[in-house]
């Protein structure tokens, strides 16, 4: 199971284990999908149609997942406080951001409702500004897509809505328009 490819190039377990959360805390957090079946449905889809098209571009050796499927278990680490810093583990916001594909919760509903999945990556030396620019001009199908700045990972989504939004965040992690107009404009251009 945890060796089995959901792309040409990922493992399920490279997809489920790649965070710095679940590095620190492994033998705490279960990262496997529980909602088998349509998660990994979404992660297959998102490798398919994103992830294989950037790798077989720039190549499998400079491709560097940061984050990738989002469990019940790391959803409930990230959100603690590190004992030693006192800062959150990490940001997350299930409902909105499509870490958790199809999973579901104790009530049977979606984590989020806007279902696929989605992952955060950059390409080795190259500024991700740049990355973003291939994506956009190669027309991949994404849902949505986060620029936090040329030296950071992208955040893109695949999904059954792909809206192809592209959005950047101010200093206070708020969403924002401002300085990815020309690639949402050349997105609506098409």
């Amino acid at each position: 199971m945890r060796n089995r490819l959901i792309g040409r190039y990922l493992t399920l377990e490279e997809f489920c284990t790649c965070t710095q959360t679940y590095c620190k805390y492994a033998n705490q957090i279960d990262p496997y999908p529980k909602n088998w079946k349509e998660t990994i449905q979404a992660l297959e889809a998102l490798c398919k149609h994103i992830i294989d098209p950037v790798i077989d571009a720039f190549g499998r050796e400079r491709f560097q997942l940061t984050y990738g499927f989002c469990s019940a278990d790391l959803k409930q680490w990230l959100a603690k406080e590190d004992p030693v810093t006192g800062r959150k583990n990490g940001r997350v916001s299930p409902n909105l951001d499509q870490h958790m594909a199809h999973e579901v919760n104790r009530n049977g509903k979606y984590y989020c409702s806007r279902l696929g999945a989605a992952c955060d990556f950059r390409i080795v030396d190259l500024p991700s500004d740049e990355l973003v620019e291939w994506i956009v001009v190669q027309g991949l199908p994404f849902d949505s897509l986060y620029f936090y700045g040329a030296e950071c990972p992208i955040h893109i989504s695949y999904g059954p809505q792909h809206k192809r939004d592209i959005w950047a965040f101010t200093d206070k992690g708020t969403p924002t328009r401002r300085g990815v107009e020309h690639w949402q404009a050349r997105l609506e251009a098409v």
